[in-house]
C-alpha cells in the first residue's frame, strides 16, 4: 500500500505522538534561529579587513558567555562589565569586557591600537586577544584571569589575607609589566588606570597588568603625551587633573598611589577619614614618615613571618617618590626596578618635604623645575636591582 492510499484520520492518527513531540523541538529551534540573527547580525567595514585575526565575531562571544547571562559576569563598574567565557571552537577561556568608547576618538584609530597591543608578550601583562565591534559597541577579549582582581583580595575577601611576600611579589610584577610598556617595547604604551582593580590574578595567583582599554601609543623620541585625560579619582596626578595630558609620568604617579595602598591596604582617599591628615594616602604616609613610616602598614601583615621590615620601608618610601606632585621628580619605570634601599637618596625626606611648596592648586613651571633640579633623585647609582629575579 502507497502511503497516499492510508487514510489521512489514521495517518494522523497514528503518527499524532511523534509530531506532538517534535512540535516544541521545531519552534525552538526556529525560535533560536530568529533570536540569533536579531541579536548577533554584525556588519564588517572594509577598513577592518586588516584587523581580521583581532577581531572576533559577536556570535562567537555571546555563545561563550551563554549570551552575556548574569551568572557569567566577573565584574562592573560604571558603564562596563566583564564576562568569562570559554570560545566553543577551542574550549578556550576568556574575559570579555564591554568597553565605554570615547567618541572623540575614531572608531578606527581605536581599533587600530587595540590591534596593536594585542601584540604585546609580556609574563607580568594580560594578553589582549581582541575586539568585537557591533552597533557602535566595543567589546575586548582577553586571557580569563579566573581569580579576580587585587582589588578583592584588599578590601573584599577577609578570609583570604594577602601576606607581605605576596604583596610585594605583586608590586615586582606590576613594575616590571609598567617597565615593558614605557620603555622595552617597540612603542610607548600609557596605560593610564593603573590601579589595583586592573591588577588581575589567575589560578596559580600569578599577577597581571590588564585592562588595556584606556591605553594609548606613541612612538619613542616623541614627547609621550595625549590630550585625553583618563583615569580613575586617587590616581590622577596633579598635572593630569589640570591639563587632561597623559604622559608615563602620570602613570609613575598612579604606580606610586598603587605601591601605598597595597602595603597600607586602604584607598587613596577615604572622605571620612578620623582626621584631615589621614584622608589623603600620600599626605598620611609623609606624615608618619619623621615619626615611624612602619605605622601606615596594613596591620594584616604585621605579624606574619615573611614580613621584613627592610622592604616595606623601601616600598613605603618609593610609593611617595613615585608619587610626588612635581612630574620632573618621579622616576622612570627603568629607575625604580633598579631601586635597592641602600640607592635611595639621602635627602629623600627633604624632597618629599618640598611637595608642600607645591600648593593646593600646583607650582609654576619655574619652581617645578627648581625642585627637581635641587633633588638628588637623578644622581643616583644602582647595585640591588628593586626587581629581583630570586623571588
Amino acid at each position: 500500500m502507497y502511503l497516499s492510499q492510508i487514510p489521512l484520520l489514521s495517518l494522523t492518527r497514528d503518527l499524532s505522538p511523534y509530531l506532538l513531540d517534535s512540535i516544541p523541538c521545531l519552534l525552538d529551534h526556529k525560535f533560536h534561529a530568529f533570536l540569533e540573527k536579531e541579536e548577533v547580525t554584525e556588519v564588517l567595514e572594509d577598513w577592518e579587513v586588516q584587523f581580521g585575526p583581532h577581531r572576533f565575531a559577536y556570535k562567537d562571544l555571546y555563545i561563550a558567555t551563554k549570551g552575556f547571562k548574569n551568572s557569567e559576569l566577573l565584574g562592573k563598574g560604571g558603564f562596563e562589565k566583564v564576562y568569562k567565557g570559554t570560545l566553543l571552537a577551542s574550549n578556550m577561556d576568556i574575559a570579555v569586557k564591554k568597553v565605554s568608547h570615547d567618541s572623540r576618538q575614531g572608531m578606527r584609530e581605536f581599533i587600530a591600537e587595540i590591534a596593536t597591543i594585542g601584540r604585546l608578550r609580556h609574563p607580568n601583562l594580560v594578553r589582549l586577544l581582541g575586539y568585537c565591534r557591533r552597533k557602535g559597541e566595543l567589546y575586548l577579549v582577553s586571557d580569563c584571569m579566573p581569580k579576580g582582581s587585587l582589588d578583592k583580595f584588599l578590601y573584599h575577601e577577609p578570609e583570604q589575607i594577602l601576606d607581605w611576600a605576596q604583596r610585594f611579589k605583586i608590586i615586582e610584577d606590576v613594575a616590571s609589566g609598567l617597565c615593558y610598556l614605557h620603555q622595552q617595547w617597540v612603542q610607548v604604551i600609557i596605560h593610564r588606570d593603573i590601579k589595583p582593580a586592573n591588577i588581575l590574578l589567575d589560578d596559580s595567583m600569578n599577577r597581571k597588568l590588564g585592562d588595556f582599554g584606556l591605553a594609548k601609543l606613541c612612538d619613542h623620541g616623541i614627547d609621550p603625551q595625549t590630550s585625553n585625560g583618563a583615569g580613575t579619582f586617587g590616581y590622577i596626578s596633579l598635572e593630569l587633573s589640570r591639563k587632561g595630558k597623559a604622559s608615563t609620568s602620570t602613570d609613575v604617579f598612579a604606580f606610586g598611589v598603587f605601591m601605598l595602598e597595597s602595603t597600607c591596604g586602604r584607598r587613596p582617599v577615604l572622605p571620612r577619614a578620623s582626621s584631615p591628615s589621614e584622608m589623603v594616602l600620600t599626605d598620611w604616609v609623609l606624615d608618619c614618615w619623621e615619626d615611624d613610616i612602619l605605622q601606615v602598614v596594613d596591620e594584616r601583615v604585621k605579624h606574619d613571618d615573611k614580613y621584613i621590615e627592610e622592604e616595606v620601608t623601601l616600598v613605603l618610601k618609593l610609593g611617595l617618590l613615585c608619587s610626588h606632585p612635581v612630574a620632573a621628580i618621579r622616576p622612570t619605570m627603568s629607575s625604580v626596578i633598579q631601586f635597592g634601599v641602600a640607592q635611595l637618596p639621602h635627602d629623600l625626606l627633604d624632597i618629599m618635604k618640598a611637595r608642600e611648596n607645591v600648593g593646593a592648586i600646583g607650582a609654576s613651571g619655574e619652581v617645578a623645575e627648581s625642585l627637581a633640579q635641587t633633588s638628588s633623585v637623578a644622581t643616583l647609582t644602582f647595585t640591588e636591582p628593586f626587581v629581583s629575579h630570586g623571588r
